[in-house]
């Protein structure tokens, strides 16, 4: 009986974690393609490269296409495209640039898998694995759009995973901490910058600048991808690296006030002041003298 060579596909696989987890998978046998919005040049890596845009339809479309002309088959889905706001208040960014991060750190995700599950489904198998991050789990003052689509893909991959287990295929996320060149390689400055926020925008990006330089290498999260793709009975969520590993016991066990003093503590939140602070809301009519 001859084996066939599971073929895996990888989103975002020009670097960061995206060309580590294709190293990993291509090194552990796998048929791999990865993809970018530009494609690859033949001979660079040890995995094929294809272009794909997961914000468009039919780029989508047209890449899972050829791949099925090319091996017959899916067996691996690691959406991994995204990319982050440079640290600023919500409000510092508008509803156009809302919409772009979810167009790609989540619609993306969404569009992938669509187009992946029927050709799962015809095989009876097939397992897909979404990067998500702790930010998925715990808080991310001035990061909360990034995080808002890391909280969707967590509650999206759990549903998804209830939806097609009977089919034979499997959804995990995979849960990093602070990653070098993941989060700080594609990120994009706030286009509604307001003066207010400058002092805190400036020491909270110091302050995450000194996390990401002892972060860990997009290895670690490699080497989680794979341990789920390969796993009999997979896990829905898998976190990466030892710090992700202890705010997730932190978030599940901690006292609510806890957490929230340790997350502040940490990101120095109150080290700047803020103008004109109130620790209480303002009377209402009928309260007032």
């Amino acid at each position: 009986m001859k084996l066939t060579q599971p073929v895996a596909l990888v989103t975002g696989a020009s670097s960061g974690i995206g060309a580590a987890t294709a190293e990993r998978l291509a090194s552990a046998r796998y048929r791999l393609y990865g993809t970018s919005r530009k494609g690859g040049t033949a001979g660079q890596r040890s995995f094929e490269m294809i272009s794909l845009d997961v914000t468009r339809d039919d780029s989508v479309k047209a890449a899972v296409g050829e791949l099925l002309r090319a091996e017959g088959r899916i067996d691996v889905l690691v959406n991994n495209a995204g990319f982050g706001v440079a640290p600023a208040g919500a409000e510092e960014s508008s509803i156009g640039q809302a919409h772009g991060i979810f167009d790609t750190n989540f619609f993306g995700v969404v569009r992938m898998t669509n187009a992946v599950v029927p050709h799962m489904r015809r095989q009876g198998s097939g397992r897909i694995i979404n990067i998500g991050s702790a930010l998925g789990f715990v808080p991310a003052p001035y990061m909360a759009l990034y995080s808002a689509t890391k909280h969707a893909i967590e509650g999206y991959s759990e549903s998804l995973d209830h939806e097609l287990r009977t089919r034979g295929i499997r959804v995990s996320v995979v849960e990093p901490a602070y990653t070098k060149m993941s989060f700080d390689a594609n990120l994009l400055e706030p286009d509604a910058t307001i003066d207010e926020y400058r002092e805190i925008r400036t020491a909270v990006t110091k302050r995450l600048t000194e996390l990401l330089a002892t972060a860990d290498d997009p290895g670690v999260v490699a080497d989680v991808v794979l341990r789920a793709v390969r796993a009999a009975r997979p896990k829905v969520r898998y976190t990466a690296g030892k710090v992700a590993g202890r705010v997730r016991l932190f978030r599940r066990f901690a006292p609510a006030g806890l957490l929230d003093a340790g997350l502040r503590r940490d990101l120095q939140l109150d080290a700047v002041p803020t103008a004109h602070p109130r620790t209480h809301l303002p009377a209402t009519t009928s309260e007032r003298p």
